[in-house]
């Protein structure tokens, strides 16, 4: 009994964090910046990517759920990036760098890497989470958080709904 209990408690949480999917997140006013090393070595700076959505997802190799979303993720990428929208992975965690490398490689990742250390603050916010991703507008601007998985259809959605927020539509 008490293991169905739990198990109806879990579906229950996990259904939430669906339906609160890539909530809108007022986090600061104005563009955010960052610039943290790459797996090639060479800086990877946010703002190199102005103009388009950036989505900013916070993992770890040892993290199944991050593992679980890489797919999702790098058909978002492949199919955004030549266009409206990109992925930037950014890991969390402390490994050799080769190892990682090959982590990446060996999960068919295309979207650029970054690493750092762990913590439960950046650039961006908290990370309270892994996996925790932020969603940067075009301008620069943080609109969204989602701490847990995300899906290709998540923010395709996200995106085609998004207004600025107050901004007035044409009646």
């Amino acid at each position: 009994a008490k293991r169905t209990e739990m198990r109806r408690f879990t579906k229950v949480i996990v259904h939430t964090f669906f339906l609160l999917a890539l909530m809108p997140f007022t986090l600061q006013a104005g563009p955010v910046d960052f610039s943290l090393p790459g797996l090639d070595g060479e800086e990877i700076k946010l703002s190199q990517f102005r103009g388009k959505w950036v989505l900013v997802n916070y993992w770890a190799t040892w993290c199944p759920p991050c593992v679980e979303e890489m797919p999702e993720l790098e058909l978002f990428h492949s199919e955004h990036k030549d266009g409206n929208a990109v992925v930037l992975g950014v890991n969390m965690e402390r490994i050799d760098i080769e190892l990682l490398k090959q982590f990446v490689k060996d999960q068919f990742v295309s979207y650029p890497i970054a690493y750092t250390r762990p913590a439960q603050r950046t650039e961006l916010g908290k990370v309270p989470a892994l996996p925790t991703s932020y969603l940067v507008s075009p301008e620069g601007e943080v609109v969204a958080r989602q701490v847990g998985t995300v899906s290709k259809k998540m923010l395709e959605n996200f995106i085609a709904n998004y207004k600025p927020q107050g901004v007035e539509e044409e009646k």
